[in-house]
C-alpha cells in the first residue's frame, strides 16, 4: 500500500482522535484514506461496519489490501449466511460490508452485538438524509452503544450546495460534530495551503493544446445552444413554477443537468401534460447531440439526427425543434460534413432553408461526393503521439521509452481512436460511412467484420509479421503517407484480451445507434508479449512503446482506471476528453512517485460546450466548499451531537412512552396499563424510509417476511403499502387486485395506504381533468371500481412518511399487538382463514357474487347449507328463513332458477 501523502497524513490524523465528517475535492483520493483506516482495524480485535458501499467498491478494497499483506481481510454480509449463525459471524471481529436493509434487520433483531462494536465508516457520506436506512443504522448504533465511533467520508461537495444548512442536518443524521474542508485550491490562507502547495511542489508537465472546431461544427455547436434555449423557454412558459434559476442554458449543458429536471419535475411528473413531458425528451435529445458533436466523428453525428428525423415520421411524434430555422441549419450543415451534392446547382439552392423540402427521392439518385470531414482532435492526438515517439528515441537518460495512456470519455470513443489510429482518418471514416449508409460500397473498400483480419484497399491477405502489419498501415489512407514515422511506434498493436468485453461493447453500439461503428481490428496477441492487466476495460495495447486506451466511464469497477495507472505507470497520459475527476487523480499519482517524470496532454475544444462544462464543474465545486467554509464558520454545534450520553433528544424515541396507552373514552383520559407496541413489517419494506419513522415514534419493529400485506397493525388490520408509481403500477397489472383479495379474505379490516411523496403535490390527476364517465386509462376510475369490488377495503391517503406513522399509532390505541408467526402463516394459498377455518375461501366468493348474498347474511348461509349442490334444493321459504330477509331470498331465488328469458319476462309484468 502506497504511503500516504503530506496532506492525507494530516486528514488521518485528525479524523483518527476525533469523529467527523471529511469533505475532499474530487480526485484528492478519499478513497486512499478509506483503505488506510480499513487496514487500520482489519485486526480480529476490533469490529467495524463499514456503510454506503457498492459491492465493486468492496471488491476493489479487499483487493488492495490483500496486496498490502492483510491477513485478516474485510468480510461481507449477504443472505447466504444463516440468520442463527449472524451472531457468531460478527463476533469474529475485524471489517465487515454489509447492505444497509441486513444491518437494520439485525440491530433490531439484536443478531449483531452492538456493545462490542469498535466504530462505523461512512462512505459516501452526502447521501445520509434522515429517512434513509443508514440513517436508521447510525441511530440504532448510538442508542445501544455510546463508546464506538462514527467516521464519514465524501468528495461530493457539490451535493451540499442545495437546501437549507445541508450540511449541519447530514452531520446531526450522522451524529457527528467537527467537519473537515479539504479543498483542492486555497481560497483562503486558513483552509489548508498545505494541499495547494504540496500538489504545486509534485505537479505533473502539462501541455494545454486547445484544438479549434471546424466552421460546421461551430455552425451545428450555435443551432443546438438555440434550440435548448428555446426549448427552456418553452418548458418554463408551459410551468410557470419553474422559474427558477437553475434551468439555464449554462446548467443545460452541465453533466448534472438531468438531475437538476427530475428535481423539479418529479414532484408533478404524474401531473404534467405530454407537452412538458415532450420537451424534457427534447432537452435529453439535444445534450447527447452536442456530447455527439465533440466526442465522436461526422458519420455517427449524421447518423444520430438521421435516426431522429426518421423516428419522428414513423412513430408521429411531434418534436418542434425539428421545424425550427436552427434546426434547418444543423442538418444541413451534418451533411456537409459527410458528403456534398455533385450537381453545383442543386448544392447553390441547397443552402437555401428550403432544401429540407426537397423531394428524397432525387436527391439520393444524384452522386453524392464524400467529403468526411476528420475530427480535430484527432490530427491532435497523432502530432501529440509523434511527439511522444520522437521523444522516447532520446529516452535513454529517462530509463528507456515510457508508456503511454490515453483517456476517452467512454466505450465507443476509444473503439474510434483505436480505429482510427490503425488505419487513418479516411480509411476509418469511409469504412463507417459504407457500413451506416452503405447503398455506395465498393468491393476494395469494405471492411470485413473478422476478429482475425482486414482487408484495405490493395491490400492481399494480411499476415501477422510486424512488416505486413507496417505495410497495411501505410497503405490504408492517404493521411498516413506522410506520417510513416508514427505508424512505426503501433504496428504491434494488440486488441483487447476479453473477446466478451467487445461483444458486449459492440451489441450496446449497435442498441443506442443502428450504424455505430464495430470493432475489427486485429487481434493477434504475440507470444512474446504478455500484458497481465487487472482491468477488462482498456481498448488497445500497443508494444512499442507500451500505450493503453481506456475509457473515463462506463467501466463495471469504478476504480478500473486507478487499477491501470498503477499498474501501468505510464509516462505520458493523454486526456483526449476532460473529466475533473481524474485530473486530480493524475496529480496524486504524481504526487506519490516523487522523481518520476509524468506529462499530462489536455486536449480540449476551445470556446466549445466541452470547454464550458468542465470551467462549469470547476466553479461549482469552488463555490461550494466556499458555502461550506462559510457554513462551518457559522456552525452552532450542541454538545451532545455525536449522542455519547443521554441528553441527545435526537436518540430519543418518543417523548411518551410507547408502552403506555391512553384511553381517552374514560372519565379524565386515564392512562391505561399496556403493553409495548408492535407492528409487524415486511423485510421488502426496509428499503423505504417508513419503519425508521415508526420506531422513532416508540413502537417496535418486528422484522419478518409477509406474503399477505406490507404491514400488520393488529390481528385485524393489514395494511398494503403504495406509492403513487407502485400505485398506477399495479392497477395496470392486476397485481393489486390480487392483493385486495388476499387482505379482504384474511383480514377483517384490510387497508390500502397510498402514501404520497412529502415533496409531491396532493393530487393524482391534474385540477380539472377528472372525467365524468369511466375510463380504462385513467386512475381515479381503477380505484373506482377497487372500492366497488372490495367493500371491506379501505383507503388511507397519506401525504408524508412522517403522517402515515403518526397514522399507525393512532389506529393501533386500545388494540392487540399482533403475532408474528400468525402474520407469516397467512399465505395467498392459506386454506386456513383466521375467522372460520371451516369455510373453503372459493366457494365463499362465489357465494358473495350471487344476487341477495352479502357480507352479514353470507356467514349465515354457510352455517346452515353443506354445499352449492344443497342451495339449488332448497325454497324460497328456507332460504328466507336461513338469509332473514325475504327480498333477498326472492333474488337468489330467481338467480338460481329462472332462465334468461324468464327473468326478462317477470321484470316486464313488474313495471
Amino acid at each position: 500500500m502506497a504511503a500516504l501523502l503530506e496532506h492525507e497524513s494530516q486528514i488521518f490524523l485528525e479524523l483518527f482522535h476525533h469523529d467527523g465528517l471529511v469533505v475532499c475535492a474530487r480526485g484528492l483520493g478519499i478513497d486512499r484514506l478509506l483503505l488506510r483506516f480499513l487496514r487500520l482495524y482489519c485486526e480480529p480485535a476490533s469490529l467495524v461496519l463499514v456503510l454506503n458501499t457498492s459491492p465493486a467498491e468492496e471488491e476493489y478494497f479487499i483487493d488492495q489490501l490483500r496486496s498490502d499483506g492483510v491477513v485478516h481481510l474485510p468480510r461481507r454480509v449477504t443472505n447466504e449466511i444463516a440468520n442463527n449463525t449472524r451472531y457468531e459471524f460478527y463476533t469474529q471481529g475485524g471489517v465487515i460490508f454489509a447492505t444497509s436493509r441486513i444491518l437494520v434487520v439485525d440491530f433490531l433483531t439484536d443478531r449483531i452485538p452492538a456493545n462490542l462494536i469498535t466504530g462505523i465508516l461512512v462512505y459516501k457520506a452526502h447521501r445520509i438524509i434522515e429517512s434513509c436506512q443508514e440513517a436508521f443504522i447510525l441511530r440504532l448504533y448510538r442508542q445501544k452503544n455510546k463508546q464506538g465511533f462514527i467516521k464519514a467520508f465524501t468528495d461530493n461537495a457539490v451535493a451540499f450546495n442545495t437546501g437549507f444548512c445541508h450540511v449541519e442536518r447530514v452531520m446531526k443524521n450522522l451524529f457527528i460534530g467537527k467537519l473537515y474542508l479539504w479543498p483542492r485550491n486555497c481560497f483562503s490562507l486558513r483552509f489548508h495551503i498545505a494541499v495547494h502547495s504540496f500538489l504545486e511542489k509534485h505537479k505533473p508537465e502539462v501541455v494545454e493544446i486547445h484544438v479549434a472546431m471546424t466552421p460546421a461544427m461551430l455552425a451545428i455547436q450555435t443551432a443546438i445552444l438555440d434550440i435548448l434555449n428555446a426549448c427552456l423557454r418553452e418548458l418554463k412558459r408551459y410551468n410557470p413554477a419553474l422559474e427558477v434559476e437553475d434551468l439555464s442554458l449554462e446548467n443545460a449543458i452541465a453533466k448534472p443537468f438531468d438531475k437538476t429536471i427530475r428535481h423539479y419535475l418529479d414532484p408533478l411528473w404524474h401531473q404534467l401534460g405530454a407537452k412538458t413531458k415532450s420537451l424534457v425528451q427534447d432537452l435529453k435529445v439535444l445534450r447527447t447531440l452536442l456530447l455527439y458533436l465533440t466526442q465522436y466523428d461526422c458519420v455517427t453525428f449524421l447518423n444520430l439526427l438521421e435516426s431522429l428525423k426518421a423516428s419522428e415520421k414513423a412513430f408521429g411524434e411531434n418534436s418542434g425543434w425539428l421545424f425550427l430555422d436552427s434546426s434547418t441549419s444543423m442538418f444541413v450543415n451534418a451533411r456537409a460534413r459527410v458528403y456534398r451534392i455533385a450537381d453545383e446547382k442543386l448544392n447553390q439552392k441547397g443552402k437555401g432553408s428550403g432544401s429540407e423540402k426537397r423531394d428524397g427521392k432525387k436527391e439520393t439518385e444524384l452522386k453524392r461526393e464524400l467529403v468526411l470531414e476528420s475530427n480535430p482532435k484527432w490530427e491532435a492526438l497523432r502530432e501529440v503521439l509523434k511527439e511522444i515517439e520522437d521523444e522516447n528515441k532520446n529516452s535513454d537518460n529517462l530509463g528507456g521509452p515510457g508508456q503511454v495512456l490515453i483517456c476517452a470519455s467512454d466505450d465507443r470513443a476509444c473503439a474510434q481512436l483505436r480505429e482510427y489510429i490503425i488505419a487513418g482518418a479516411e480509411a476509418f471514416l469511409t469504412r463507417l460511412y459504407n457500413k451506416t449508409f452503405g447503398k455506395d460500397e465498393k468491393a476494395g473498400d469494405v471492411w470485413i467484420k473478422d476478429r482475425k483480419t482486414i482487408k484495405s484497399k490493395g491490400s492481399a491477405k494480411p499476415d501477422t509479421g510486424p512488416q505486413a502489419k507496417k505495410a497495411k498501415l501505410t497503405a490504408s489512407s492517404k493521411q498516413n503517407k506522410h506520417k510513416k514515422q508514427q505508424d512505426r511506434t503501433i504496428i504491434q498493436m494488440i486488441g483487447k484480451t476479453e473477446e466478451e468485453k467487445r461483444e458486449d461493447v459492440e451489441a450496446e453500439d449497435n442498441k443506442e445507434l443502428s450504424g455505430s461503428q464495430e470493432s475489427n481490428t486485429e487481434e493477434t496477441i504475440p507470444e512474446d508479449f504478455d500484458v497481465n492487466l487487472p482491468s477488462d476495460c482498456y481498448y488497445g495495447i500497443f508494444k512499442d512503446p507500451l500505450t493503453i486506451i481506456h475509457p473515463l466511464q462506463g467501466c463495471g469497477d469504478p476504480y478500473a482506471l486507478t487499477r491501470v495507472l498503477h499498474e501501468v505507470e505510464p509516462r505520458y497520459v493523454v486526456l483526449y476528453d476532460a473529466e475533473l475527476t481524474f485530473v486530480r487523480q493524475l496529480e496524486i499519482y504524481k504526487a506519490s512517485r516523487p522523481g518520476k517524470p509524468l506529462r499530462v496532454y489536455f486536449l480540449i475544444y476551445g470556446g466549445s460546450t466541452e470547454e464550458q462544462r468542465y470551467l462549469t464543474a470547476l466553479r461549482k465545486e469552488k463555490e461550494a466548499f466556499e458555502k461550506l467554509i462559510r457554513e462551518k464558520a457559522s456552525m452552532v454545534v450542541p454538545e451532545e451531537r455525536e449522542g455519547r450520553d443521554e441528553t441527545n433528544l435526537d436518540l430519543l424515541r418518543d417523548a411518551r412512552p410507547a408502552a403506555v396507552s391512553a384511553d381517552t373514552r374514560k372519565a379524565g383520559g386515564q392512562e391505561q396499563k399496556g403493553v409495548q407496541q408492535t407492528v409487524i413489517v415486511d423485510m421488502r419494506e426496509f428499503r423505504s424510509e417508513l419503519p425508521s419513522l415508526i420506531h422513532r415514534r416508540g413502537i417496535d419493529i418486528e422484522p419478518v417476511t409477509l406474503e399477505v400485506g406490507d404491514y400488520i397493525l393488529t390481528p385485524d388490520i393489514c395494511v398494503e403499502r403504495k406509492s403513487i408509481s407502485d400505485l398506477i403500477g399495479s392497477l395496470n397489472n392486476g397485481r393489486l387486485y390480487a392483493q385486495c383479495v388476499s387482505m379482504c379474505r384474511y383480514y377483517k379490516r384490510p387497508v390500502l395506504l397510498i402514501e404520497f411523496d412529502p415533496n409531491k403535490s396532493f393530487s393524482l390527476i391534474p385540477r380539472g381533468s377528472l372525467q365524468p364517465e369511466i375510463s380504462s386509462n385513467d386512475v381515479t376510475s381503477k380505484l373506482t371500481l377497487l372500492t366497488l369490488h372490495f367493500p371491506k377495503l379501505r383507503i388511507l391517503w397519506c401525504p408524508s412518511p412522517h403522517a402515515t406513522a403518526e397514522l399507525f399509532e393512532e389506529l393501533k390505541q386500545n388494540h392487540p399487538q399482533p403475532d408474528a408467526e400468525t402474520a407469516m402463516a397467512i399465505t395467498a394459498d392459506s386454506e386456513i382463514l383466521p375467522e372460520s377455518d371451516k369455510y373453503n375461501p372459493g366457494p365463499q366468493d362465489f357465494l358473495l357474487k350471487m344476487p341477495g348474498v352479502n357480507a352479514k347474511n353470507c356467514r349465515a348461509l354457510m352455517t346452515h347449507v353443506k354445499s352449492i349442490a344443497e342451495l339449488v334444493t332448497l325454497s324460497k321459504d328456507e332460504l328466507a328463513k336461513i338469509l332473514g330477509n325475504a327480498s333477498n331470498a326472492t333474488q337468489l331465488f330467481d338467480f338460481i332458477h329462472l332462465t334468461y328469458a324468464e327473468a326478462l319476462a317477470k321484470g316486464k309484468s313488474k313495471k
